[in-house]
């Protein structure tokens, strides 16, 4: 929704905030329902309402539990009955710096400051632990913002004693806490109100009129920055940049003004700014960002743009480059199928309204941002928070090398007149096992991305699948898959729910990136199940497939496999039994598995 897309209108949405939930509500989107249990030390009832219309933008419909006023520790400690029953998908905990228990004084010695600053810490460590062990759920947990005045001057960040001091230290324990465990997150207050400006965000006003944290108008931008984190914990990140080329990625037009005339470089003042954005698009590429080019020009001309040799992007640093003169809206389908990914993994960056009105209208989903003056296309695109980072797999930073060997394959395959020959020429190597630890992150990552080759399309946190590994009663099984072009990494996750007295094998989940899709990887991870299913005296496994808006591709999957259906739901939904035999044959042919 446009009123919902960054930049936005606080007011307007604190104003409107009904009736746009009510058109969200109404739009006929596939959402994910999601339970979130928001415990503040402050008030957070304004958080919430606000919270819940960037959430339904982005495709979570969620249900929330709030706890009572400051009563975010004792809700974790004692088991607030409540909060068991909610059995949250997320925990988020609001607090800021006024809820710290006891600061410094100017005569507290560094000792003294030392076991303060241990026992804040504890405070909440305890809580953490006891949240993520009970409800085995994400935890989101604010840093702290620094204090709206400095008793010591520009000595308050020096000197032990000062409060800035002392929050520094406490969010860097904060932050170790994170880098120690996967499931848990910081919602990065402390920028957010430093970007927003300290003054007005917190303005005591609202703190002792309301016991609001931060000012009212500050709140939209604060449950912006925190939607962010919880899409991208739930897989609703986008995937790829489609940049235009002209007085975008440099200022000018290269087919008017030639290549040597162009804005780009340290001679002009203009000409920093669009090298600093092509810098900064290019640092994407390392967090698992893949780079396109959607430019009306003619191909010889773009390419002698992205040489421009004070330019920072090279034509390389681009997986397509679709310079032409046909409709860019047109040109994004194209990308988004040529990449095998659904439109709305894209943002199109092109500084003419026009183009991405067109764009935005005919290709439903693709993100289209106003990015404004060139001065303020990092601000913007950095402030969306389209490609939110909570983990960073060595998968994500291999994305464009793994999509570009794609594509030299799909070019190959045009080569041959027999597939089975084709697959054979891959070379293909695949090692198959039960979930490890190395991996843990990417499987969890894979549960809550895919869409399209997704069978129940059921979403699972790393702590979820944790205990998926470690309990007796599943059996899991990871693919990855290699060939000559490349390492594809985890592809595919299984994960079987075991019912001993039947002899049978439930698949509460059966997915694969569709970047693999039609290479047999689905034959060897039924193989694989197949065998693990002997090992267990298991003799049925039943399939299960729940239809939504996006996995329509998998609906007869089981049937390819050679499942037999039993059972059909009037929402279109059906369940397939497969007969595990001893004379059972390996389906795949072309793939060498390592088990």
């Amino acid at each position: 929704m446009k009123e919902l897309e960054y930049p936005f209108d606080s007011e307007y949405i604190l104003k409107k905030s009904k009736q746009i939930r009510r058109r969200l509500l109404e739009s006929g989107a596939d959402f994910v329902r999601k339970k979130i249990a928001v415990l503040g030390g402050s008030t957070t009832h304004d958080i919430i309402r606000v919270l819940e219309l960037f959430l339904l933008d982005r495709g979570i419909q969620p249900e929330f539990y709030e706890s009572e006023y400051a009563q975010y520790w004792q809700d974790v400690m004692f088991d607030n009955p409540r909060l068991v029953e909610f059995e949250p998908d997320l925990i988020y905990i609001h607090t800021s710096s006024r809820n710290i228990m006891k600061y410094p004084t100017p005569g507290t010695n560094e000792e003294e400051v030392g076991f303060m600053l241990e026992e804040q810490f504890g405070y909440f460590a305890v809580m953490w632990d006891k949240a993520i062990a009970d409800y085995h759920c994400p935890v989101v947990q604010n840093n702290f913002e620094y204090p709206f005045y400095r008793l010591l001057g520009n000595r308050e960040a020096v000197f032990p004693q000062g409060r800035i001091s002392f929050l520094n230290r406490l969010n860097e324990s904060f932050y170790q806490y994170a880098r120690e465990h996967d499931d848990f997150y910081i919602n990065d207050i402390n920028y957010i109100s430093a970007a927003y400006g300290l003054d007005k965000w917190a303005d005591p006003f609202y703190w002792h009129m309301y016991k609001y944290a931060m000012c009212m108008q500050a709140i939209p931008e604060f449950a912006y920055n925190l939607s962010n984190i919880i899409k991208a914990i739930f897989g609703k990140n986008k995937k790829s940049l489609v940049l235009d080329l002209d007085n975008t990625l440099w200022g000018g037009v290269v087919g008017d003004d030639g290549v040597e005339n162009l804005e780009i470089g340290q001679e002009t003042s203009l000409g920093q700014v669009y090298a600093e954005f092509q810098d900064y698009i290019k640092a994407q590429k390392d967090i698992g960002v893949m780079l396109n080019v959607n430019s009306k020009n003619e191909p010889e001309n773009a390419i002698l743009g992205l040489n421009h040799p004070d330019g920072i992007l090279r034509p390389d640093d681009f997986l397509l480059i679709k310079a032409n003169w046909e409709p860019k809206s047109s040109n994004m389908e194209a990308i988004a199928e040529e990449l095998g990914i659904l439109p709305d993994s894209l943002v199109f960056v092109d500084d003419n309204l026009a183009e991405r009105d067109i764009v935005s209208t005919q290709v439903p989903g693709v993100a289209a941002p106003d990015i404004g003056t060139p001065e303020q296309y990092i601000r913007v695109l950095d402030h969306a928070g389209f490609f939110e980072v909570t983990n960073l797999s060595e998968d994500d930073r291999r994305r464009s090398e793994m999509y570009k060997a794609n594509m030299a394959r799909a070019r190959q395959q045009r080569s041959f007149g027999d597939y089975r020959e084709y697959l054979r020429s891959l070379e293909m190597r695949a090692s198959i096992g039960a979930f490890e630890p190395i991996h843990m992150a990417r499987i969890a990552q894979l549960t809550n991305k895919s869409n399209q080759f997704n069978l129940t399309t059921r979403r699972y946190t790393q702590s979820d699948i944790e205990r998926f590994a470690a309990s007796d009663d599943y059996i899991t099984r990871y693919g990855r898959l290699e060939d000559k072009f490349g390492d594809n990494g985890v592809v595919t996750v299984v994960i079987g729910r075991k019912d001993i007295a039947a002899k049978a094998l439930h698949l509460d989940l059966w997915l694969m990136s569709c970047r693999v899709l039609k290479r047999d990887m689905e034959y060897a991870m039924l193989d694989a199940m197949v065998h693990a299913c002997r090992a267990c005296g298991l003799e049925t496994m039943f399939g299960y497939y729940y239809p939504t808006a996006k996995n329509a591709m998998v609906r007869d999957f089981y049937e390819t496999m050679g499942f037999e259906k039993t059972g059909e739901t009037k929402e279109g939904g059906t369940v397939w039994r497969f007969a595990v035999t001893d004379d059972y044959t390996d389906r795949n042919t072309v793939i060498a598995v390592n088990v």
